[in-house]
């Protein structure tokens, strides 16, 4: 009897999800002969049965289309909430596998989506992930679907940015995703010039920022564009952030421990408003007017690019190969122009950072770009 494939997607969308579906779905059966069944809205789809039929004509067209035709959600199986509280619907999901019989589980997502698939492997069942965010975060894979194409989307945005504040003499702030990761943002930032990159690699001080910007209006040119990511800290609240982490760790009443969590918390809710006071400060200590473009989800939507669409196949492809062998338990990474199984248990839980000694750290150095240090 043929093999039952399952697939799903799982936590943000990202361009490229659909190439990648196509991609694992082709190769199961036309490659080998296997079904495939789309489990809808992630793992929420699978605790409740929804299904998408992935045979015949359903994969057609779907290549260039931005987005998931599965679409995603961002439930965990141990953690759902169902019906006004929250549950653990692991063996809910255990048993819609065995009555589809699948005789293996495919998980498009990033880090989060990581971890899940490996409480499910623990579970008893196949499972298989693609690293897919446009964040660029998940470890042990050289890259991760949607990165390539939200680069250029943010890339295109700086581009277009540099010309309004060259007009009007401002200094542009562009928040870029990435979560805590500086990838996007430092990519961007280098394809785009930006005269200052902050990333959370980083932790940045805003004295060389400032300079910069006043050494570029002395040499006549009287705008700036400062590229930063989401996850950005300066060094005094990454300092504050540790004292308090430290706080909490060692403190020895639960009053004074839960004194060093409520200001975690508030310091964490202040997160969103970041570099809109990062703006505000650049202005101030500057003279220049600033202005703040928060780019959000523009970067995750969109035909995916032609890199992204290749690697989508590719590890796609590569899946199916996977699954007629017998493989399970793995992430299929990007490993050169080819592919690794990597077991879940190395990749779960672990975030790929930008190195400090990164050759696009080392080359904006070169170049002159601040990089807040």
């Amino acid at each position: 009897m043929s093999k039952t494939i399952g697939i799903l997607t799982a936590g943000g969308d990202s361009p490229g999800l659909n190439a990648a579906i196509r991609g694992v779905g082709k190769a199961v059966h036309g490659a080998y002969g296997m079904r495939i069944i789309g489990f809808r809205d992630g793992f929420r789809g699978l605790a409740e049965n929804r299904t998408l039929p992935l045979e015949g004509d359903s994969l057609s067209g779907i290549l260039t289309i931005g987005g998931t035709i599965l679409g995603t959600s961002r439930d965990k199986p141990h953690r759902m909430p169902m019906e006004g509280e929250v549950r653990d619907m692991t063996e809910v999901i255990v048993r819609n596998y065995q009555a589809h019989q699948l005789d293996a589980l495919v998980c498009l997502g990033g880090g989060g989506t990581q971890k899940n698939a490996l409480r499910l492997k623990q579970a008893g069942l196949n499972v298989l992930t693609l690293p897919k965010t446009i964040d660029n975060d998940v470890a042990l894979t050289d890259t991760t679907l949607g990165f390539d194409t939200a680069l250029g989307i943010a890339t295109e945005a700086i581009d277009r940015l540099h010309s309004t504040a060259h007009s009007h003499h401002r200094i542009v702030v562009v928040e870029i995703m990435g979560h805590r990761a500086g990838w996007l943002a430092l990519g961007a930032g280098l394809a785009g010039g930006a005269d200052a990159i902050l990333i959370p690699e980083i932790h940045y001080r805003m004295d060389p920022v400032v300079e910069v910007i006043l050494q570029r209006v002395q040499r006549g040119r009287n705008f700036s564009i400062v590229a930063v990511a989401e996850g950005a800290v300066s060094m005094e609240e990454a300092a504050e952030r540790q004292a308090l982490e430290s706080q909490a760790q060692n403190a020895e009443s639960k009053t004074e421990r839960k004194k060093a969590r409520n200001k975690l918390a508030r310091m964490e809710a202040q997160r969103p408003d970041h570099t809109r006071r990062l703006a505000q400060q650049l202005e101030a200590r500057s003279g220049l007017e600033s202005r703040l473009t928060i780019l959000g989800h523009l970067q995750r939507g969109g035909t995916p690019s032609a890199t992204d669409r290749l690697l989508a196949t590719r590890l796609g492809s590569a899946c199916a190969t996977l699954i007629a062998e017998g493989v399970h338990g793995v992430m299929v990474a990007a490993r050169g122009d080819g592919v690794e199984a990597v077991p879940l248990e190395e990749v779960a839980g672990r975030r790929k950072l930008v190195p400090l000694d990164h050759p696009w750290i080392e080359s904006a150095r070169r170049v002159g770009t601040c990089l807040g240090d």
